[in-house]
């Protein structure tokens, strides 16, 4: 009787310490594990990478960036620029982002009519000091844009080029967005404004002479050289997304400046090469567009 007591009793204690060690375990258990009124405990939504609203937009490039012929013969319009302009036609990139007043003090460009990627660090380093939460990049066009094929910029001279420019952002702004453009079709362009007599007129000027020169030459070299600046074209697109790709704070544009199908409505009507005002409102489309997108 008194060992079947002792027995009982052993069995009450193990079956107390397997409650008591149980309601221990359940209290280790991390998040998941069911609390007292079997709900679960919250867990933290990570922040997303890409923020759909930066507060200050920086735009760096070449002349398309400048407005270019937009608004008059040869001369820059940076009112109507596509990534910082405040014209009403255009609302560009930053107008969409800020709202007007706030594009008017918290956007800024440093592109440069002429500008090729060597001087993309250059314009990088200024537009770093301040501090902008996105920069738009456009650049390229003038590398294909020489007086002639050979005087190309060569491919992996423009992917240092881009590559350094990343880093100058990155060294001093590890957060900053980046938005990249791909380089615009410049064969569609010619085979638009070739339709203009006056615009073939100021395309004698030195405008790509490498893409317009001889514009109504149909024959083999005149076909060959145009193809081959079409083919380093879609390198550098290639470069672009490449080198973007591997930055999680960089979005590029996919290819949708390129494939975009811009007709003499989008194209100045002083030199029929570069965007019109509509054109530019093109461009601001396709980048607000893509800044915006849901994303990680």
């Amino acid at each position: 009787m008194e060992q079947t007591t002792r027995r009982r009793g052993r069995t009450v204690l193990a079956a107390v310490a397997a409650v008591a060690f149980g309601v221990a375990g359940c209290d280790a258990v991390g998040g998941d594990a069911p609390g007292a009124a079997g709900t679960k405990a919250p867990s933290a939504r990570p922040t997303p990478l890409w923020d759909t609203r930066p507060d200050s937009v920086a735009a760096v490039g070449d002349s398309i960036t400048r407005g270019f012929d937009a608004c008059a013969v040869l001369t820059d319009c940076p009112e109507v620029s596509w990534a910082t302009g405040d014209s009403e036609q255009v609302d560009s990139l930053a107008v969409r982002l800020l709202g007007r007043t706030g594009a008017a003090g918290r956007s800024w460009n440093y592109a440069a009519t002429g500008a090729r990627m060597e001087d993309l660090p250059g314009q990088m380093a200024r537009a770093v000091k301040r501090e902008p939460e996105l920069v738009a990049v456009m650049a390229g066009a003038n590398d294909a844009c020489r007086e002639s094929v050979s005087a190309m910029t060569p491919v992996a001279e423009f992917r240092a080029d881009f590559e350094a420019a990343m880093r100058t952002l990155r060294r001093s702004l590890p957060k900053t967005q980046v938005y990249v453009a791909s380089v615009p079709d410049l064969k569609r362009l010619w085979s638009q404004g070739r339709t203009s007599a006056l615009g073939k007129q100021v395309w004698k000027l030195g405008i790509c002479p490498s893409m317009l020169g001889d514009a109504d030459a149909l024959d083999a070299a005149a076909t060959e050289r145009r193809a081959t600046v079409q083919k380093r074209v879609e390198d550098y697109n290639e470069v672009l997304r490449e080198v973007c790709a591997k930055d999680s704070r960089c979005r590029s544009d996919d290819g949708e400046v390129y494939a975009y199908r811009f007709g003499t409505a989008q194209l100045s009507r002083w030199d029929w090469f570069h965007p019109s005002v509509d054109g530019q409102a093109k461009l601001a489309e396709i980048a607000y567009r893509t800044v915006t997108a849901p994303g990680p």
